[in-house]
């Protein structure tokens, strides 16, 4: 069997065949209609060359973005700005590392990381080569490209903004259109899966029989199984004898025909979050120091504001990305697992969905996270008002952190296991 010919359903591990599509169709899985690939109107040439254009507008306006202010604020004749770099420093003297540290990873190391290791591949492959450490850069932007946030923190930026626009006069700068720019371009770029670069290369750049990569041991297919690699994809014969010491033939990532421990962890992160969630939303996120004293907000009371003040359009963001969405996501992991633990048959079509929606929504529960960054990076004004961030707020950045560590967990093919299939081999 040329395991280079099948395709393997990351949400339920069903195998296929790989065939060529005709224009504009789309190959799902008939078990749980998750999408394998799709048809591509260029050349592979082309994809390489319209993905290093893309990064290399994307690097350039990331630059900007971090380089200028977002906005100014004028208060009283007072001014105050500064760059998100300023925003993460301000954070990090006031002596809130933690929050600190998860603005400056998730809206400036690891985008930055996604954006420049994909030019450096693509830039490869537009010459018909594997950049060194073409397996390594892949897998980090893999890794980079679930904690970056650039399209949450665009949001958040808006939100701030039109927060501010109560309290001072508020004049924007070059970073916010920046910002505004980098998410679009983000989002063309993340059409281009790191799996399907690999395969991408295989068409432009193929291994050589002597490469390391291919130099595995050759296994008797009676004696074998299939495992497909979490990393680019490929579907492996492998030894069930040597579990847990085989390598994928293509980007030499470790083979698991489950992620290892899936239910346990799950069940760790699931109560450390619950845990957490409770002075997320009982302590302050922020204080509020003017010459009326000090006062502090907790999310619920901040949502009410907004909405006592007529902006209940932001009021009902926020309450769904920080009060909905965590407690939705931890209920429907605690489903999630719980079922998949039982062994269940029920509604998988139904379970697989859920985890699909919690994948996707689970980011945007940072919002709360920048908006309270930027706001006191910004009203930094001491003869009048000052801004710092509460532990609610260092809790709730905790909770989001933990909950999508949990869902990055899960293996969604637990859900399918005990169900009969439709005639098509699993891994």
């Amino acid at each position: 069997m040329k395991t280079d010919q099948l395709v393997a359903c990351h949400d339920c591990g069903s195998l296929y065949h790989w065939r060529p599509l005709a224009a504009c169709e789309r190959a799902s899985c008939s078990r749980c209609q998750h999408e394998l690939y799709r048809w591509h109107k260029d050349s592979p040439a082309r994809q390489a060359e319209v993905l290093a254009a893309l990064t290399l507008g994307a690097v350039f306006v990331f630059l900007l973005a971090q380089w200028f202010p977002i906005v100014t604020l004028e208060m009283g004749g007072m001014l105050s700005g500064a760059t998100l770099y300023q925003a993460v420093a301000v954070l990090w003297g006031a002596g809130d590392q933690v929050i600190a540290a998860m603005v400056f990873f998730c809206a400036i190391i690891f985008p930055g990381i996604e954006l420049g290791s994909l030019f450096y591949v693509a830039l490869g492959l537009t010459r018909g080569v594997r950049v060194p450490g073409f397996n390594l850069v892949l897998r980090t932007v893999q890794g980079a490209r679930h904690w970056a946030m650039t399209e949450v923190l665009m949001i958040g930026i808006l939100i701030t903004v039109i927060k501010m626009t109560s309290l001072a006069r508020v004049e924007p700068h070059p970073a916010l259109f920046a910002f505004g720019v980098l998410t679009i371009l983000c989002a063309l770029v993340m059409r281009y899966e790191p799996k399907a670069l690999w395969a991408l290369a295989d068409r432009l750049a193929p291994l050589r029989k002597s490469d390391p990569a291919r130099q595995t041991t050759t296994i008797p297919e009676a004696d074998s199984a299939l495992v497909s690699c979490s990393a680019c994809g490929l579907v492996n014969h492998t030894c069930p004898s040597r579990d847990g010491t085989d390598r994928c033939a293509r980007c030499s990532a470790a083979l698991h025909r489950r992620i290892p421990h899936s239910v346990g962890w799950t069940w760790a992160m699931l109560l450390a979050a619950t845990l957490l969630y409770i002075p997320a939303n009982m302590l302050p996120v922020m204080y509020t120091r003017s010459i009326g004293g000090t006062e502090g907000d907790t999310i619920m009371s901040g949502v009410v504001l907004f909405w006592n003040t007529g902006s209940k359009g932001l009021a009902i963001i926020i309450f769904i990305a920080s009060i909905v969405v965590p407690v939705s996501k931890l209920a429907a992991l605690a489903w999630l697992n719980a079922t998949a633990q039982a062994r269940s048959r029920t509604a998988p079509m139904a379970r697989t969905r859920a985890y699909r929606a919690i994948e996707f929504v689970g980011r945007w529960s940072m919002l709360d996270i920048f908006v309270v960054a930027l706001t006191v990076a910004l009203v930094r004004f001491d003869a009048l008002v000052v801004i710092t961030a509460g532990p609610g707020a260092i809790a709730f950045g905790c909770v989001v952190i933990v909950t999508m560590v949990a869902s990055h967990q899960f293996d969604p093919r637990l859900i399918w296991d005990p169900i009969e299939s439709n005639g098509e081999p699993h891994v």
